[in-house]
């Protein structure tokens, strides 16, 4: 009886993530409490690390449940880039270049990624790992200090990097993988003709 309780432990943490972000909108949108939002952003990134940490020491690590944890964090992220922007334009209009740049790199991985592979890539790079987070970071010091400054400049340029070390890999691969660490990896999968 525990076991198969167990083993719905890590899509439950996923889903308490996606289910996050629109409690992150509410609270933008109804009660802008900063203790409620760094609770959020804390529930949000212990959940990212348990739940892909106990999926892979159950063995249940599958390729669905992988591509879940993905759009997970972008649902929770959007989210909390929504409330941002709702309480605190003017601070993130400070970094309006970067954003555009790696909003355009994001929405650019999608679609090439849904063209070559018909379905969104789920590498889990190490890049994104780091990605993830700073913008725990990033998000924090909008959200739960009411400022901004290196915690959300550095998110930024680690989207950037990431997105591009991604693109990278989705050029590299022939077919669709998940779990690739970085474009190395990709390569070596490339050459032995995975």
């Amino acid at each position: 009886m525990f076991r198969p309780t167990l083993l719905r432990l890590p899509i439950a943490l996923t889903l308490l993530r996606a289910a996050l972000g629109p409690v992150v909108i509410v609270l933008a949108m109804v009660w802008p409490n900063r203790a409620a939002f760094g609770a959020c952003l804390v529930a949000a990134l212990v959940s990212d690390y348990f739940d892909g940490v106990i999926a892979r020491r159950l063995g249940i690590a599958t390729p669905n449940l992988r591509r879940l944890d993905s759009v997970a964090d972008s649902v929770f992220y959007v989210s909390a880039l929504f409330a941002a922007w709702y309480l605190h334009a003017e601070l993130i209009l400070a970094y309006k270049a970067g954003l555009f740049i790696l909003i355009a790199l994001e929405i650019g991985r999608y679609v090439f990624d849904y063209w070559k592979f018909g379905k969104e890539a789920s590498y889990h790079m190490w890049s994104s790992k780091f990605w993830g987070l700073a913008l725990f970071f990033g998000f924090f010091s909008v959200l739960a200090l009411g400022e901004g400054g290196w915690p959300v400049a550095l998110a930024i340029f680690a989207g950037v990097m990431a997105d591009l070390e991604g693109l990278s890999i989705s050029l590299l691969l022939r077919s669709w993988k998940n779990d690739v660490p970085t474009v190395f990896h990709a390569w070596q999968l490339r050459r032995s003709g995975a």
